[in-house]
């Protein structure tokens, strides 16, 4: 898996890699741009997306896919030229999804496509039937009034709309996250909604959910869009609509399972102690292969390692891949390493995410002191002819699991790509490796290592 045409471009090039006081000085641009064209005539993020989903495939936290992929993370950044490759364990709450069937058994019988929420209950062994009760909205079931809906199954039936930099998922994920809290409030025996998704194939969107305490726990689950439009027609005919659902998820049961991040440096020749991070998050559900989300994320941040470990000389800075444990129930790897790194969170220099998108980069959005906001402005410019601009907000803390180190003061950069088809796929079973856009993959994974090498080689204090 290692790559052989960097070492080829490099030949000759003139080296100056300790830490630069210029943004972007002549030294580093010519490591910059081979840096770039090496990354668009090679595939090594694309074999290790390969690798990932061959070799592991799903990888839920607390399930053998999950223990795989740790060891495998582990070998592959050995391989990679990796020097210093490690885990940090930690425990986390074990759900399984177990077998589902759902159907539409009133007033005309229908199978419905549907898979329960991470974290639901299920159902007591038996099947629960009920009417449905539809909601345009989150807000509009909040509104019901309490005991309106005993003995009824809840509906909540608003559909995301698709943008390029994914907010309808803002718009559309509380109700996957809330509403079975608060249907329970309201009397509900079970809570559905309509797929957090853009795409109308007959597969469920899964994702995780979260009960409030002292509020009864109900089942949970999402339907696929074409059934919720089923779903909709129904119940437009002023017919009461019987909803059947047998679900055997485990729901909280206080057993633990064990998670690791597993991190990687290709430590740095003068201040190895300053770390320039590069995350994505290891885990993934346990429908698809998680090609998608998020290997692309591994592919690119571990491809980025091995293109820096390669140079004839490293950067001044410790440049670090983490793989995050268990992002997708809740960020559990990301704040667990927050919290074994709090004595040295200084020397995080700034960190940049893989955790959404599959088109090529378009943009970056700084999240760095006022001082050095000039700094990446000058490295935004330097991108400005790969298609990618620099957004006027200054207020990036970092996607997903790097958002706990950003919180915790580390400076971010997050770079924007073409999501336009991102939610097609995300948590269903579609999420699978013909989805990557090979061609893609090789810009962003160039940018990544652009930046990765930047920042490992600036003099910038990114705090100031």
């Amino acid at each position: 898996m290692k790559n052989k045409t960097l070492l080829a471009l490099l030949t000759g090039a003139c080296f100056a890699l300790p830490l630069q006081s210029q943004a972007v000085t002549d030294d580093q641009k010519v490591i910059l741009d081979l840096l770039q064209t090496n990354a668009r005539q090679d595939n090594l993020s694309y074999q290790i997306i390969e690798s990932l989903t061959t070799e592991v495939g799903p990888r839920l936290a607390g399930t053998p896919g999950s223990e795989k992929a740790v060891v495998w993370a582990q070998d592959t950044m050995k391989r990679l030229g990796f020097d210093k490759i490690w885990i940090e364990e930690s425990k986390v709450p074990l759900w399984t999804r177990g077998d589902l069937t759902a159907s539409i058994s009133a007033p005309y019988p229908h199978k419905v496509t549907a898979l329960a929420l991470g974290g639901s209950v299920g159902t007591d062994g038996k099947p629960l039937e009920a009417e449905v009760v539809r909601f345009a909205t989150l807000d509009a079931l909040k509104a019901a009034k309490p005991g309106s809906l005993d003995g009824k199954i809840a509906y909540v039936a608003y559909r995301m709309e698709r943008h390029k930099d994914g907010h309808g998922y803002g718009k559309a994920v509380g109700a996957r996250v809330a509403g079975a809290s608060i249907a329970a409030e309201k009397g509900a025996l079970a809570f559905l909604l309509r797929s957090v998704g853009t795409d109308d194939n007959r597969l469920a969107h899964t994702g995780v959910m979260q009960y409030e305490e002292n509020i009864k726990r109900i089942p949970a689950v999402a339907i696929s869009n074409p059934d919720a439009d089923l779903l909709d027609n129904m119940l437009s005919r002023d017919e009461p609509v019987m909803f059947s659902l047998n679900t055997s998820a485990s729901g909280p049961t206080g057993r633990v399972a064990s998670i690791a991040n597993v991190i990687g440096d290709v430590t740095g020749s003068e201040h190895p102690e300053e770390v320039v991070t590069l995350g994505a998050h290891l885990d993934s559900w346990d429908v698809g292969t998680g090609a998608i989300d998020d290997g692309i994320g591994i592919g690119i941040t571990l491809a980025t390692g091995h293109y820096i470990a390669e140079l004839p000389q490293r950067p001044a800075r410790t440049v670090r891949v983490i793989l995050f444990a268990a992002e997708e129930i809740g960020l559990y790897g990301a704040k667990d390493y927050v919290v074994q790194h709090k004595n040295d969170m200084d020397k995080h220099i700034i960190g940049a995410e893989w955790d959404f998108g599959n088109g090529a980069i378009y943009e970056l959005a700084p999240g760095v002191g006022t001082q050095a906001l000039s700094e990446v402005r000058d490295f935004a410019e330097y991108l400005a002819p790969y298609g990618v601009g620099m957004s006027d907000k200054n207020d990036a803390k970092g996607q997903s699991d790097m958002s706990a180190l950003g919180e915790a003061g580390q400076p971010a950069i997050n770079f924007s790509p073409d999501g336009n088809d991102y939610f097609d796929y995300h948590h269903t079973e579609n999420d699978t490796l013909d989805k990557v856009e090979p061609e893609a993959l090789k810009v962003n994974t160039g940018i990544f290592s652009a930046f990765a090498f930047w920042a490992a080689t600036s003099e910038t204090n990114f705090r100031k």
